[in-house]
This record gives C-alpha cells, structure tokens and sequence, in this order.
C-alpha cells in the first residue's frame, strides 16, 4: 500500500475517532439529551409540552364542592384549590346579577378584588368554567371558549353546566357546600 495513502487513512480514522468521542461527550447529543432532558420519557418524535392550565387539584389542594344556582336551577360545581379559589370562597353565599360580555362570558362585580398570589399558570377558559378576571375584579362565566391565556385571568373553577343555559343565564347564587 501506497505510504501516502495510508497516511490519509489514519489521519481520516483519527479524525473520526476524534468525532466520535467529542459527541459522545457532549449534553447536545441526541443520546445524552435524553438521558438527562425531561422530555426523555416522550418517544422518538413526540414533543412534550408544558401544561398551560393550572395544576391539577391533587398537585395544589383539594377542590372544593360548591352549590351553585342559575336562573333558580341547581347546578354542579367546584372550585380549585388555588389561593385565588380559596379568597373566592371567603365571599360566599353571593348573589349576583350576569351580564353578556361579547358573546362568550357572563360577568358580574364581585364586592372586592381576590388575592393573586400563588396563581396557577395561565389557561385558556373553557366552555363552563368560573374565573376572575383580576384587572376589573370580575367574575366571569364562560359559555364559549375563552380567549388566549392571560396572567389576569384566574380560572377559579368549572360549572357542570351545557353552554346554552349559562350563555342564557341572568342569575347565579353560590353557596359553600355542607
């Protein structure tokens, strides 16, 4: 064999070595970012995501059962265990008056703003969810889905309710449950 070639091969072997080796050891390999990212558990191809809804009740405090009425009918309902949620129910038993607010909540004044502090992170509302919205001191019903996640507003809790009736609703009463 020609020395010149074998020259070029061991330069080309050491050269792959040397690869070899600095990616092995290096945490922006696919090998070692799974081993110490927390997406590890997801399977090839999948992307994990951080929840942008408040934690589950078991990851804060328990839920709190409420009874709540509409228009004079009982419905289901919970609040979270979020220290917003917990203010709320300091406020309890209330009657309020709901108003339409552009075609997707029913809102009514609430007789003082809540505490924030300690907020789960931002979610978007959905259909029959309860929440304060922090800037007005408001709460407010949704009947359809809300709009993009926003740090002023606190999904508190979710009414057991179908779209229709709470989109029609003038009255709520809310009680502590006993």
């Amino acid at each position: 064999m020609n020395s010149a070639v074998l020259r070029g091969l061991v330069r080309a072997a050491s050269a792959a070595a040397l690869l070899l080796a600095v990616t092995a050891c290096s945490s922006s390999s696919p090998e070692a970012a799974a081993t110490s990212s927390p997406s590890a558990a997801a399977s090839p191809g999948q992307q994990q995501t951080r929840a942008s809804t408040p934690s589950s009740p078991s990851e804060r405090s328990t839920a709190m059962a409420i009874r709540v009425t509409l228009d004079g009918r009982p419905v289901e309902a919970t609040l979270n265990g979020s220290p917003t949620a917990r203010d709320f129910a300091k406020l309890l038993p209330l009657t309020l008056s709901l108003e339409d607010f552009h075609g997707i909540e029913r809102v009514a004044d609430l007789p003082r703003k809540l505490a924030t502090s300690g907020a789960p992170e931002p979610a978007t509302a959905q259909v029959g969810d309860i929440a304060y919205y922090a800037p007005w001191g408001n709460l407010a019903l949704f009947h359809q889905n809300g709009p993009a996640p926003s740090a002023d507003l606190l999904v508190l809790g979710h009414l057991d309710v179908s779209a229709d009736q709470l989109g029609r609703a003038t009255r709520i009463t809310i009680d502590a449950a006993s």
